[in-house]
């Protein structure tokens, strides 16, 4: 179903930017319900590592949960503490990634230009993700991904969704981080099963 880094989960990544401690449980599963089980809260969100912990608790054997954002070593030993999985970044803070390498958790940071890629591959992250996907597109994602070790995934995140799956699958992409088209805030439970059955049902017949 999927790249083996991601144990059988599918790679869709339900970034959950400003989301609220007292809706997360709840977005939680219906997303799950959908069938995305990898998910990320921003650490730009209302109190995030409340929302990571909440989702942590609730989460074992059901789906994979971290941190979006992450911008510090400090920041990954909170992912850590409150039993977040998962480490994303926006870039590629290589000091960022050898701690959550250290800490056994997924590294999945941000990089654009190959340099950028190289950089984090030799820090240790377990996965690239190309952002925003919508400025490189997928040819700029094809024509980097010649270069990099053919077994590293690499995700498409900004820009990437129920539209375009196919593009930046046959550009070589494993995955997709998806934001906006999946949850803004003030979206309902309601709304976002809605959305993520739609997405799913997309990367499904992409796929």
């Amino acid at each position: 179903m999927s790249h083996p880094l991601f144990a059988g989960h599918r790679p869709l990544v339900a970034i959950l930017r400003g989301v609220k401690p007292d809706e997360v449980e709840a977005i939680f599963e219906v997303l799950v319900a959908a069938g995305i089980t990898l998910i990320e809260v921003p650490l730009n969100s209302p109190d995030p590592f409340n929302s990571i912990g909440r989702l942590a608790r609730i989460s074992a054997g059901r789906a994979l949960v971290g941190a979006g954002t992450v911008l510090t070593a400090q920041e990954v030993d909170a992912v850590k503490d409150v039993g977040g999985q998962i480490v994303v970044s926006p870039n590629a803070n290589a000091a960022v990634i050898r701690r959550t390498k250290e800490l056994r958790l997924l590294s999945f940071p941000g990089v654009f230009t190959p340099s950028e890629a190289f950089a984090a591959i030799d820090a240790g992250a377990d996965a690239l993700k190309f952002f925003p996907a919508e400025l490189i597109g997928s040819a700029g994602i094809r024509a980097i991904k010649a270069v990099l070790p053919p077994a590293l995934p690499v995700l498409a995140v900004g820009g990437a969704g129920a539209s375009n799956f196919g593009e930046f699958l046959k550009a070589g992409c494993a995955g997709f981080g998806i934001g906006s088209s999946l949850y803004k805030i003030g979206f309902d439970a309601a709304e976002v099963s809605r959305r993520a059955v739609e997405i799913v049902t997309a990367f499904d017949a992409a796929a």
